[in-house]
């Protein structure tokens, strides 16, 4: 932040401000886990972006992804396809599942091997592909 700051980049600064402030916020209430209030903002950021490009605000909908821009570079990288077909494949063989209806075990499993480095749509989507 001190950084941004000292370039002058008042948006960086102020979104960076922003994280701080979610980031406080939730170790007050006990939650210690920064990766996922980081996957919260920039999802926060993305949804609005969305919102504001469809009603045609396309000015705000510029100021929210660039927020998403900043909140990404400190996120961890996302797991690639092969990984997440192998996380995917590995959970579907111990949690013994054979259709649909066991989908929820199979996700459980995968976001919880993968640390926080996919999205859970993501996640999802390749399970019920591959059930």
């Amino acid at each position: 932040m001190t950084a941004a700051m000292k370039a002058g980049d008042r948006d960086r600064a102020g979104t960076l401000r922003m994280v701080l402030s979610e980031l406080l916020k939730a170790a007050k209430e006990g939650d210690a886990d920064e990766v996922a209030v980081l996957r919260r903002e920039r999802k926060r950021r993305n949804d609005a972006r969305e919102a504001f490009a469809g009603a045609g605000r396309e000015q705000l909908a510029a100021k929210e992804a660039a927020e998403s821009a900043v909140i990404e570079d400190y996120l961890p990288a996302e797991l690639g396809e092969e990984e997440l077909d192998g996380l995917v494949r590995a959970a579907i063989e111990r949690t013994g599942a054979a259709g649909p209806k066991d989908m929820g075990r199979v996700i459980k499993e995968v976001l919880a091997g993968a640390q926080g480095r996919v999205d859970g749509r993501r996640v999802s989507a390749r399970v019920k592909e591959l059930l």
